[in-house]
């Protein structure tokens, strides 16, 4: 454990930034994994939500730093590929 009061700081702030960091891709997996699912089924209306909500949680998690704004936008282009694949 460091001495420096600075640094048990800045490692308290890590941690817990890391939690929520990890929540927000879990959400960001499950969302993704349940489209792909409705994709699969040809489910065009619950497919169109779910690509909303993922889309969503893409704009957070970038502007929180979470991922990248190039793979946010490479994941909302291959998801908009399949659902309009689909439709």
């Amino acid at each position: 454990m460091a001495n420096i009061k600075s640094k048990i700081k800045r490692t308290k702030q890590s941690r817990k930034a890391a939690v929520r960091n990890k929540a927000t891709r879990s959400l960001l997996k499950t969302l993704i994994s349940n489209f792909r699912e409705s994709i699969e089924k040809k489910d065009k209306k619950k497919a169109a939500e779910l690509f909303a909500q993922t889309s969503k949680v893409l704009d957070k998690a970038v502007s929180k730093s979470v991922i990248h704004s190039n793979r946010a936008a490479a994941k909302k282009s291959n998801l908009s590929k399949q659902l309009k694949a689909l439709k």
